[in-house]
């Protein structure tokens, strides 16, 4: 397995996040162990779940999560505990499904669930940016008896940066080859990029929607969650006058770094965008070319001699997307980070471990050339058992 930066944390750690589409809570139990003399530590998934929310919960969080207004402070403090009790119990699942016992885990490194992701401020104004991930670290502490590490992005923030991607690290550690130009692309909610050049250097930055869009006009015309397979985007057709539409939106054009979210990217943004007589299938497939040609002319304006896309991510599992993506970036290898032995579903989740053991050793976890903060941070509030 490939080797991380060297540290003096080892053994088990348990990663959790629930990403922008809020499907589920994804689980990690991550092994560090040190590698030959002199190299850099090694990793291990020991194991990988996803748990559901609760329905209800999940609806209300995908609605704040698409621009709605909490309706109190009440709310926001009542979903900060429910979301940590949620993310206490995936834990303890996890731990049970895999026969360990809580004390023989270091740290659990939670990232939360976003609310809000504004990094250039609420008025657009760069004056005060900010970034809300609710689950409550202390319940996560209490309930599973496990030193627990949360909140990582305001510390990026504080800092000047996006607080956002944070795992190109990661990506970098398990996918960087001096052989090859490489980018990882996760397709969650939001696509971004950690772009490995064969020369070692390290940057990322979000290109905008990959199933946000796809997984919120898909429930609203078929009640399922996502698009399996993509097959109600192979049902339309493209709608080119749509398209110009969408891809007319300014965000696109910034350069990184750059960060977004749902709450930019919503059903509200894309209703704007529509002339109303649309069918829902050629939106949808037309949704589906929007994510394909965005992160393809990402790629092409940073890193025009990749030579191979590794995806990892819920947008994996949709190859009429991968397809998509493929024949935009002719020449390209597109492929899935399995084949490198990685499990695309978790690795997000193993981040969150390996920034909870950053944490823990006193070091960054970030990549200013990524998030474009003024430094290396460590980042992260400790929450002792």
């Amino acid at each position: 397995m490939p080797a991380f930066a060297a540290g003096p944390s080892q053994g088990l750690f348990v990663g959790l996040i629930s990403g922008t589409s809020a499907d589920g809570i994804d689980a990690a139990l991550v092994r560090f162990s040190p590698g030959a003399e002199g190299a850099r530590d090694d990793v291990e998934l020991v194991l990988g779940r996803t748990y559901a929310w609760d329905e209800s919960l999940r609806a209300r969080l995908v609605a704040l999560g698409q621009g709605a207004d909490a309706t109190s402070l009440d709310e926001l403090g009542t979903l900060d505990v429910r979301i940590a009790e949620a993310f206490a119990d995936a834990t303890l699942r996890l731990l049970a499904d895999a026969g360990v016992d809580a004390g023989q885990v270091l740290a659990v490194g939670s990232h939360g669930q976003t609310v809000r992701h504004r990094p250039e401020g609420a008025r657009l104004d760069g004056r005060h940016p900010f970034t809300w991930q609710l689950g409550d670290g202390n319940l996560i502490a209490e309930r599973t008896g496990i030193v627990t590490v949360a909140d990582f992005r305001r510390r990026d923030i504080a800092a000047g940066g996006h607080g956002a991607p944070l795992l190109p690290a990661l990506h970098a550690a398990l996918l960087q080859r001096a052989d090859e130009h490489r980018a990882v692309l996760n397709l969650g909610g939001i696509a971004n990029f950690t772009l490995l050049p064969a020369d070692g250097t390290v940057r990322g930055f979000d290109t905008g929607p990959a199933n946000c869009l796809l997984d919120a006009w898909c429930l609203r015309h078929t009640g399922r969650p996502f698009d399996a397979d993509g097959a109600f985007a192979a049902k339309g057709q493209l709608d080119a006058e749509l398209l110009m539409r969408l891809l007319d939106e300014p965000w696109f054009m910034l350069p990184p770094p750059k960060s977004t979210g749902r709450d930019h990217f919503h059903l509200e943004w894309l209703e704007r965008r529509l002339e109303g007589d649309e069918a829902p299938a050629d939106v949808q497939a037309t949704l589906l070319e929007l994510s394909a040609i965005t992160i393809a002319d990402a790629l092409r304006a940073q890193q025009p001699d990749t030579a191979r896309v590794l995806a990892c991510g819920g947008g994996v599992h949709n190859p009429r997307l991968l397809e998509r993506i493929a024949a935009q970036l002719p020449g390209v290898i597109v492929e899935s980070t399995a084949r490198h032995g990685v499990d695309p579903d978790f690795v997000e989740a193993m981040g969150f471990a390996w920034l909870a053991r950053q944490t823990l050793a006193g070091l960054p976890g970030n990549l200013p050339s990524v998030t474009g903060a003024r430094g290396p941070r460590v980042l992260g509030a400790i929450h002792p058992a």
